[in-house]
């Protein structure tokens, strides 16, 4: 293999674009890895991590766009630079034939939208406390995508918000819902009267989407960063939230999501709750739920968390179910698709793109199937010794910082969890892959045809294949298209993320 790397001088362009960039340039012929990139110390930093940075890359500046290439031959990497250099170039005329010339300044940006009272970062995260001052200034309320955002920046940008009576959402923020836009990775949703306050995007994701199938929508979502909760941020945007739903005309119903928080806050905010008129709906995920009062009502899934929502829209008596689908149908399927494995297949693996649901399907599998190993354990004593290796029954977040250094979210590129699904059905005794499927904005244009070749290898090796599916008939991927190309392939799609996760239980064990 060649490595080489690229600088193009004062070239700046947006972190996701260049993730794209890179997504669709991995799979030519003879291409081992390409990785785009401002050349900033952090990025530099994560392409030596993973051996992609040479002499040539090593002297890109901050304002530098670096290209990381690792291919066959030179005549791979000479392909691969054309095909970026295309698909840059493309970007230019999409800009000058549109209506308006894209700004480079946050000045120039507001000269062209003089009303526009939301910024969207996106930059490296070094500069972005810098950047979202001046908008706070300018009196801007800020979804943060960008990571590696100190918690002392997260803070003080969060308490200037507050003084100013504006909101920051994030940093690492990735959905949000918006007036009817959506933010980062978020899906095509219906407006409807139902709030949701988020610290888990793909959890809002979920949610979302599940209300949205059952006929209703959603006024705003509003996510926070998944830090918010913490003790040392105090859940200042999450309060932020409940009180800006509360007094929103258009929203009836408020639902609060989170990984468990600290109980500090935790508190803080049950006490704000109490306080407002409106009925809610909480899912602190692993936490222990508080007393359900006619107002105020508690979830442990997800799932719940919409259906709960949905029945109080609806004015309807929730009902608590296992499987949305016939009972029969459900046992009869886990009973015959286990039958096909060998006996020393026997463990679960799940690979995730999504960190909310993947601490949901440990919370539940945990109580099914016994310990789960995850490079996000629910325990220390759990924590995978190495990521990129399995343990027993495991489930790894493909989206967590370490998979994600230098290379797309698994979201946007599926080549890591294609190459992880083909190790792990490679292990005679793998039983289930567990997979989530995200659709949406942002998320890869098909990740049906994406994931063909790991799917027909699963199954070439009677490897079960499970996976929850995320996403609503508007989605740019469509929804109903996806489903069918994944059960042709063999793959046992399931409603949500929760039945996934029990159905993939009710497999494994059916057959000891």
């Amino acid at each position: 293999m060649i490595l080489k790397n690229i600088v193009k001088k004062d070239t700046y362009q947006d972190s996701v674009f260049l993730m794209s960039i890179a997504s669709r340039v991995k799979s030519l012929e003879g291409i081992e890895e390409v990785s785009c990139l401002m050349g900033t110390p952090e990025n530099k930093k994560l392409l030596a991590e993973v051996n992609l940075l040479t002499k040539e890359g090593e002297e890109a500046k901050s304002n530098d766009l670096l290209i990381a290439i690792s291919a066959r031959d030179k005549m791979a990497i000479e392909k691969t630079l054309e095909e970026i250099k295309k698909l840059l170039a493309e970007k230019r005329v999409r800009k000058e034939e549109g209506e308006a010339i894209l700004p480079k300044s946050l000045d120039s940006a507001l000269d062209q939208l003089p009303d526009a009272n939301l910024i969207h970062i996106s930059i490296p995260g070094r500069y972005v406390r810098w950047e979202a001052e001046k908008a706070l200034e300018r009196g801007l309320n800020l979804f943060i995508f960008s990571d590696n955002v100190s918690v002392g920046d997260e803070l003080e940008l969060k308490r200037m918000a507050k003084r100013k009576g504006q909101l920051v959402m994030g940093p690492d923020c990735g959905t949000a819902i918006i007036n009817g836009v959506a933010l980062g990775f978020a899906n095509v949703v219906r407006r409807g009267n139902i709030g949701i306050v988020a610290a888990a995007g793909t959890g809002l994701q979920e949610v979302s989407c599940l209300i949205h199938q059952a006929g209703l929508g959603i006024s705003q979502g509003i996510g926070t960063g998944g830090r918010d909760l913490l003790k040392g941020i105090g859940g200042i945007t999450m309060l932020q939230g409940i009180k800006a739903l509360e007094n929103d005309p258009d929203t009836r119903i408020i639902l609060l999501i989170s990984k468990p928080p600290a109980k500090e806050v935790a508190d803080r905010i049950i006490k704000e709750v109490k306080k407002a008129k409106k009925p809610f709906v909480i899912n602190f995920l692993g936490s222990k739920p508080g007393e359900e009062t006619k107002r105020i009502h508690f979830a442990s899934t997800l799932e719940e968390t919409a259906h709960k929502a949905i029945a109080l829209s609806k004015k309807e008596k929730y009902k608590s179910k296992v499987f949305s689908e016939r009972k029969e149908r459900i046992i009869s399927l886990a009973k015959r698709e286990p039958s096909k494995l060998k006996n020393r297949q026997k463990y679960i693996r799940g690979l995730f793109s999504g960190g909310t649901l993947c601490d949901e399907a440990m919370l539940i599998l945990k109580d099914l199937v016994g310990d789960i190993y995850s490079n996000i354990p629910l325990k220390p004593s759990l924590k995978l010794k190495n990521s990129n290796l399995s343990q027993k029954n495991s489930l790894v977040d493909l989206g967590d910082d370490e998979f994600t250094r230098g290379r797309p979210h698994p979201m946007i590129d599926f080549t890591l969890r294609n190459e992880r699904i083909i190790q792990e059905v490679k292990n005679p005794e793998t039983a289930v892959i567990l997979l989530d499927i995200v659709l949406g904005y942002g998320a890869h244009p098909d990740p049906a045809n994406a994931l063909a070749p790991a799917i027909k290898e699963a199954k070439e090796r009677n490897v079960l294949v499970v996976a929850s599916l995320c996403g609503t008939e508007g989605d740019p991927q469509d929804y109903k298209r996806q489903k069918e190309e994944l059960e042709k392939m063999g793959v046992i799609i399931m409603p949500s993320n929760a039945q996934a996760a029990r159905f993939t239980a009710l497999a494994a064990t059916k057959r000891r």
